[in-house]
């Protein structure tokens, strides 16, 4: 019987729209500003109409992202996810999973760790508030980068001009009354955030919502923060303060941890 998968490849079936698919994944994967599909063929040297059917099954299964604003090209949240649940992923769930969950002991509220995927936040682990009115949201949700405290802690912890790209790339969306969508306000409050180490919103991304955040300082390579989420009704500024010290204490511990 024949081998069904030659070990050196050199005789094994190459599918062109594998390859393709692979060579636009790895194209896109290390461009800064995205790409569009006419940057795309051009820099593989293929006509837009050989590859514009495979972006499009891309896009619809998130492999891929469009920018609403200029159409460039991104990779989508579907590629973290899959890296996520690979050993590595396992890894920190196994690690931090126990501390997220003393400090939802803690505080009672909510707690999330999240990673950055160009526009989006992956919620990757998630310990839930013992309180019966709570804000949850299970491990594989994705939020837009710019949702509230935990999106100034991953933007404050870039450098301002990766920030302003992103900002005028994608837009500063009006999720609520409160949001930020001034563009120099905005900067201020990233500044804020990196100077005090922590991000905070109250009611920006969510009505009634407070949330506090604390990023981990771009782990091995992988941006991740901690926050913690709150109705604004159990909240008083005494209560606030507690919690931004718990933040940026257990942000430490779990950087030592994964550290390890």
């Amino acid at each position: 019987m024949e081998n069904d998968i030659e070990s050196d490849g050199s005789s094994a079936y190459r599918a062109p729209a594998v390859k393709r698919t692979i060579e636009i994944i790895e194209l896109i994967s290390v461009s800064d500003t995205g790409l569009s599909l006419s940057e795309i063929a051009h820099s593989l040297g293929y006509n837009k109409s050989s590859i514009y059917g495979i972006i499009q099954v891309l896009l619809k299964e998130k492999v891929l992202n469009r920018s609403s604003r200029d159409k460039k090209l991104f990779l989508g949240p579907k590629i973290v996810d899959v890296s996520l649940k690979s050993w590595n992923y396992l890894k920190i769930i196994k690690k931090v999973q126990p501390i997220l969950n003393e400090l939802r002991d803690l505080t009672g509220e909510t707690v999330f760790l999240g990673a950055q995927s160009n526009d989006r936040i992956l919620i990757m682990a998630t310990a839930d508030a013992t309180n019966p009115i709570k804000i949850s949201a299970p491990p594989g949700t994705t939020m837009p980068l710019f949702a509230g405290g935990v999106g100034k802690v991953f933007l404050s912890g870039m450098a301002e001009a990766d920030s302003i790209s992103l900002i005028r790339k994608f837009g500063l969306q009006q999720f609520t009354p409160d949001s930020i969508t001034d563009e120099q306000q905005y900067l201020a409050a990233l500044h804020l955030a990196r100077e005090q180490g922590y991000g905070m919103d109250n009611g920006e991304y969510m009505s009634g919502v407070i949330a506090i955040a604390a990023g981990l300082n771009n782990l091995r390579g992988l941006p991740l923060a901690v926050w913690i989420v709150s109705v604004a009704t159990s909240m008083n500024s005494a209560k606030t303060d507690i919690f931004i010290g718990e933040i940026k204490n257990f942000a430490s511990r779990l950087r030592a941890s994964l550290d390890e």
